[in-house]
Parts: structure tokens; sequence; C-alpha cells
């Protein structure tokens, strides 16, 4: 029987879960959920015959390369750090293994070896970076393919919250890993505008919310999103003058996190004493940043409150991520929203063109979310065509070729 061996069963794994649970049953493959959570497991395997909980501390060598050994495919939805565990023993035990995770220098170490035993590892196979990939490459390569040269690329993407759901001032609600919202953009900036390359430090990544308009949708801010140039050779646009690739929020929310960032709230390598110390104590830094645009948001995520921090917090960042995850949680009923736009500026037959492509996608409930959908769709998607023979490539690869995209966004 075919197995595949998921690693993590948090916000981004309800949809794969349930995805991977009906192609268990129809193809009658075995699908093993790993996670050091087990009741979180089972809420969300609905006691289906083709799904197994097992309760796993990642780090525990033995234990984690037992379940993998029973894997034809691996995926892991695991924070970041923790993939090169996964990836080593799956090198080891000849193993497929996929993650939504940006590819890095330590996956990339183990490219000769995974060459070798004919693996496919495949990353960056979620939303942002994912789908953004997969649907910019179809673009890239139909233009090209009629004689086109592509000048401009913009590609923003944002995990936002509904508007029919939207009843806060920062018009913003956690779907995804808080920590990951707490640090984004803290690497700051590079990319390429005009034919000049542009570098913005974290402190000023959100002093400018420039906009960008999709659909029916309020006008959305973005900020560039680490290092775009890395991209262009990896897209082939070397005749391109612009390529950014941007992370979308609304306005508002701008206006507050810049205060937070320069106040260095978001700090997660400064050591603190929780002992005694208060929210607003702790936040003092930010009373010169405090403006009639932003006090009502900081006010809304309690900075002021004269009440105890956790007393499990070690750093600034964990006392800010347990504000987010209280003052910005989403209730049973919201829905959040996934939204996604690329921009080419292009040359065919003398003529020059635009094009636009987006993707708005709706959320069901604080479960069963658009981020998860996103996220997890490409992944369990990537199993099934490894497992049914149609994807049958090997190497070290993110989804930027016909081979993969080509099947997934079918």
């Amino acid at each position: 029987m075919k197995t595949i061996v998921l690693f993590g069963a948090g916000k981004s794994a309800s949809v794969l879960i349930k995805y991977l649970i009906k192609e268990s049953e129809i193809n009658n493959w075995k699908f093993i959920i790993a996670d050091a959570n087990k009741q979180l497991i089972e809420a969300k395997t609905g006691g289906s015959k083709f799904a197994e909980a097992v309760q796993l501390d990642i780090t525990n060598d033995i234990a984690r390369e037992k379940v993998i050994q029973r894997a034809h495919v691996v995926i892991s939805i695991m924070p970041p750090a923790l993939h090169f565990l996964i990836a080593k023993d799956c090198v080891e035990w000849r193993k497929h293994l996929l993650t939504a995770s940006y590819l890095d220098d330590k996956m990339k170490s183990l490219r000769d070896e995974i060459n070798h035993r004919k693996l496919l590892f495949l990353c960056e196979m979620g939303l942002d970076p994912g789908i953004d990939h997969m649907s910019a490459m179809k673009i890239i390569d139909d233009i090209k393919s009629k004689g086109g040269t592509i000048t401009s690329f913009k590609s923003h993407c944002g995990g936002l919250i509904a508007p029919e759901s939207d009843n806060n001032p920062w018009h913003y609600k956690i779907s995804w890993n808080p920590r990951n919202v707490v640090l984004a953009g803290n690497a700051g900036a590079v990319y390429l505008e005009h034919g000049e390359e542009k570098t913005i430090s974290y402190e000023h990544l959100f002093d400018e919310a420039n906009t960008v308009k999709v659909d029916e949708l309020e006008p959305l801010a973005y900020y560039p999103n680490r290092d775009s140039l890395s991209y262009i050779p990896v897209y082939k646009l070397h005749d391109a003058k612009t390529f950014v690739r941007t992370t979308l929020r609304y306005s508002s929310f701008f206006a507050g996190w810049n205060a937070i960032v320069d106040a260095g709230l978001t700090n997660d390598k400064h050591t603190i004493n929780a002992a005694g110390l208060t929210f607003k104590k702790w936040s003092e830094s930010i009373l010169p940043h405090v403006n009639d645009s932003n006090k009502n948001l900081l006010e809304f995520l309690g900075l002021f409150e004269d009440t105890a921090v956790p007393s499990t917090a070690t750093s600034s960042a964990d006392i800010l991520q347990h504000l987010l995850e209280t003052k910005l949680a989403m209730q049973p009923t919201d829905k959040d929203m996934i939204v996604m736009l690329h921009e080419f500026v292009y040359e065919l037959n003398g003529e020059h063109k635009q094009l636009q492509s987006s993707l708005v996608v709706k959320g069901e409930d604080n479960v069963h979310t658009a981020m998860a959908k996103t996220v997890g769709l490409p992944l369990g998607i990537a199993a099934k065509i490894i497992l049914n023979g149609t994807l049958t490539l090997t190497g070290l690869h993110i989804p930027i070729v016909k081979e993969i995209y080509e099947p997934v966004l079918e």
C-alpha cells in the first residue's frame, strides 16, 4: 500500500488533510499524520480508517526515522528550521519530500545526494512561494513561446481577512503562523526597479503604502518581499528592467506596523525578563512613534494595557505574538481571503503590451481557511501525481517547470 506521511497538523494543514484522506480512500493509500498534538490530528481526520495519527516529537531521531521509513512520499509543513531534520532522513531512506517553505542553503547542500538517489525534493510548493511561481511561469512561458520579451514583472500576494469578516482597525486577522507574521520582512528587501537595484532595510519597509487594485476589492498596499533579485535567473527574465515580489496588506496595517517595527517590538534576539512586566511598560519605546493615524490600532492591539505580559515570554517578539493571537484572532465563522496579482509589461511584434492576472480565494471558516487551501492543496496534488506516476521528475526543484506546474494548476 502506497503511503503518504505528513509532518505537522497546524493552521495550514486542515484542507491538505481533508484532500489527502479523500485521495487515500479513492486510491487505497495509507495516510499518516505526525504531530506533537495527537488530539489536533484526530480532530482533523474525522475517524477515517485511511488516516493514522502519530504523536511525535520531531526532534526524536529514532521516532522520526521510524515514521519516514513507512512513507513513499513525505510532506513537511513544520517550521522551516525543522525541515532539514526530515530532509536528511528522506535522503537516507530514499523518500520523496515536499515542502511549502523557501529553498534554503541547507536543502541545497543535499542536491548531489538527491540526484544520485533519483529522488524528488520539491520546495516552495505552497501559496507564496508556490502558486505564485506556477501561475507566473505559465504566463511567462506562454509570452516567450509567442516571441515576446518581458520588460517588467510585479507579483503581489497576501493573506488577508475577507471584507465580510473585517471588523477591526487593522483590517487584518491571523490566518497562518503568527510567529511568521511577527517576523515578516525582518530581512529587508532587494528588488529591481527601472533598471536600478533597490534595497530597503526592515526599518523602512513599511514607510510607504503603495497600492494596487484587484477586482472589486478596496485598494491594497504592498511591501517588497525578501530578495526578488534571486528569482530573476530562476524565472529567466534577464531582460526585465523591473522585477519585484511583494506582500499585500491593507494600508492601515502599514500605519500601525511601521511604528511597532521602529520601536523594536518585533525583536526576537534580545532576552527579556517578563517578571512584573506589563504591556504598558514593555511598549514604552513606541510612545515617540504614536500619532493620530496609528493610535487606535496600537490601543486595539493592547500595547498600553496595564496588565502583565505572559510569564513564559522570553523576547519582545513573544509578547507581540501573544497580542496578535489574542486581539487579531479569527472567530469561528470568520472568513479569510487570499489575493494574488501578477502584473506584466512586455514587447511583442514591436508592440508594447500589458497583462494582469489575479486570484482571489475566500475561506469557509477559521479552520478551512483560504490560506490552508492555497498552501495545502498544491502539496496534496503534488503528492498525488507522484504516487500515480504523472510526475516522474527527480532532483531538487521549485515548481517553475512545466512538468510540475501544468498538472498541478489543472
